[in-house]
């Protein structure tokens, strides 16, 4: 039988026994990595045990071993999520296409250099492995994957696919089930109707989120999603809030973010607070009457929490506090704030720093702090604008006794640290969620736009760029729900959530980077929302950990 030349592009994209080739391929991977691990663990240790001095000096080797370790789990996640497909039935050709490019690009990468960010490669000899290491990962299976699995060939026929679902869908299936799905469409239905064609007049305007908007989500019981139905919660999952959160923050990262806010605060009172904190705090934060801010940073220490100066000093029953903080989201118009201070007299590192709930009275735009002891200003930023950026000053502001979270001094470090798996997946999730946005609106602008005669989508390399995009979305939204899985049970996931984050942040910069660049010079006019997504997407690999930071994190958990 003759076949056209479209014919064969499909027929030659695919390789055979695809899920056999992918899971031979992951053992050398992983062989690899503890051989890396081994070789750093040399460079860094002293004494027997990871020394920080030489871990800095030794910094881009250990960072290079976290993102690493990112990659080979990200391809265990994504090897799992095909196995899952394929056992379903729901394994089709476009999932087949993503996982196999998937592996084509990551192991070429581990095997060449991992792109940590723009213009910072690390190689494996960064890392303390040799070319006679590097060899033992090109196993026959491997071979197959980096010499085909990442072809212009299946590249161009992922996109093909892609087109059926152009502008508004998830590339393939997720892996969820059908209860997270309708979760998914519920929220996909209201970013799409209520968030999406607002969100941009809402950043080129600076304007907070409108209150309706609040008002609806908080009716969808978004606040609530996870705090137990004791406390007027619905007790979903931690999994539940992650589809939640991608889908706003597809539709403006700033209205997935509001979520993230009271989940944080829920989080920080669930595992700290008093049995009568916990009543009086969690169901109002369950239904949005009260709205939380996180108030941590201050001018200079970023993220060196247990450097922070803000202070707070018992007054009779009450506690009265000074200091400056900044990069407060949210800070005006909430109602409570959870806030660091160091109330340990001559102390100087984290164990003087306690969390205090401060009830404030929600501000507007023309005055946004009202309270006696309390002032600020707004932060004028690049992007994620809908709830704004302030910095807050305390000059004898008091907060009540019993607002100290938990009841005893010097635990802040300590309760905040236990939030920041949650935060840091919740990140990850809106981290994917902008992304989604990126490559839809990079989609619909290559069907539309015609050049040379043809729509741009036909142009190898715009095609290219958004395959890659279907292709990275996925393997950040596999790690990130592995992540949430692992939370929901109740197993330590600081380094699955912070692998999580440092991929997918990433990945929504890559993306939203080329969505503007297929939009060429339209792309950089204020008109076009890619423009928007571009500086919402900017600030993913700084909040929650800087990526630096996070990969240092992660390079700590696997060292020691």
């Amino acid at each position: 039988m003759a076949h056209d030349g479209r014919e064969m592009t499909i027929e030659t994209a695919l390789l055979p026994d695809l899920l056999a080739l992918t899971k031979a391929a992951i053992p050398p991977a992983e062989a690899l990595l503890e051989t890396a691990r081994d070789r750093v663990r040399a460079m860094v240790t002293q004494n027997g045990k990871v020394s920080g001095a030489l871990l800095e000096a030794n910094q881009t080797a250990a960072h290079g071993l976290a993102w690493l370790a990112t990659y080979v789990e990200s391809l265990r996640e994504m090897q799992g999520w095909a196995e899952r497909l394929d056992t379903d039935g729901r394994f089709g050709e476009l999932e087949r296409l993503i996982h196999q490019i998937a592996f084509g690009e990551y192991l070429w990468q581990i095997y060449g250099g991992i792109p940590m960010s723009q213009g910072e490669i690390v190689r494996p000899q960064d890392i303390g492995l040799s070319q006679e290491d590097q060899r033992a990962l090109m196993q026959p299976a491997v071979m197959t994957l980096t010499q085909a699995g990442n072809s212009q060939a299946a590249r161009m026929r992922l996109v093909a696919l892609m087109q059926d679902g152009a502008g508004h869908a998830t590339v393939g299936s997720t892996g969820l089930d059908d209860e997270l799905e309708m979760i998914r469409e519920q929220f996909r239905r209201f970013a799409d109707e209520k968030v999406a064609p607002h969100a941009h007049h809402w950043h080129l305007n600076d304007e907070l989120i409108p209150m309706e908007v609040i008002e609806e989500l908080s009716e969808m019981g978004v606040f609530g999603l996870t705090i137990p139905e004791e406390f007027g919660g619905f007790g979903l999952s931690k999994a539940s809030m992650v589809v939640v959160s991608e889908e706003l923050s597809r539709g403006y990262i700033g209205v997935g973010s509001l979520g993230t806010r009271s989940e944080i605060a829920a989080e920080l009172i669930l595992c700290g607070g008093t049995a009568e904190q916990k009543a009086k705090w969690l169901p109002a934060l369950a239904s949005g009457e009260t709205l939380p801010t996180a108030v941590f940073t201050e001018p200079n220490t970023g993220s060196d929490l247990g450097a922070l100066r803000t202070r707070a000093v018992k007054d009779g029953d009450d506690w009265v506090i000074t200091g400056n903080k900044t990069w407060i989201t949210h800070a005006a118009r909430t109602h409570v704030m959870t806030v660091l201070a160091r109330s340990v007299p001559e102390t100087s590192d984290y164990r003087g720093l306690s969390m205090f709930l401060a009830e404030k009275t929600p501000g507007t735009d023309a005055q946004p702090f009202s309270d006696p002891g309390l002032s600020g200003g707004e932060i004028e930023v690049l992007g994620y604008r809908g709830m704004k950026e302030y910095t807050v000053n305390f000059d004898d502001f008091r907060i009540k006794g019993d607002n100290l979270l938990g009841g005893v001094e010097g635990q802040g470090f300590k309760q905040l640290m236990q939030t920041f798996e949650s935060a840091r997946i919740q990140t990850a999730a809106r981290a994917v969620g902008v992304a989604q946005s990126a490559m839809e609106a990079g989609l619909q602008y290559a069907l539309d736009r015609r050049q040379f005669g043809k729509p741009l989508i036909e142009f190898p390399r715009v095609a290219g760029k958004l395959a890659m995009m279907a292709v990275e979305i996925m393997v950040a939204r596999q790690l990130t729900y592995f992540s949430a899985r692992e939370k929901d049970a109740d197993r330590r996931c600081d380094l699955e959530a912070g692998m999580a984050k440092l991929l997918a942040a990433r990945v929504a910069w890559a993306c939203a980077d080329n969505a503007l660049q297929i939009h060429g010079g339209n792309g950089f006019a204020l008109e076009y929302p890619v423009s928007r997504i571009l500086c919402d997407a900017r600030i993913l690999n700084i909040f929650e950990g800087a990526a630096e930071i996070q990969a240092q994190v992660i390079a700590r958990r696997l060292l020691g």
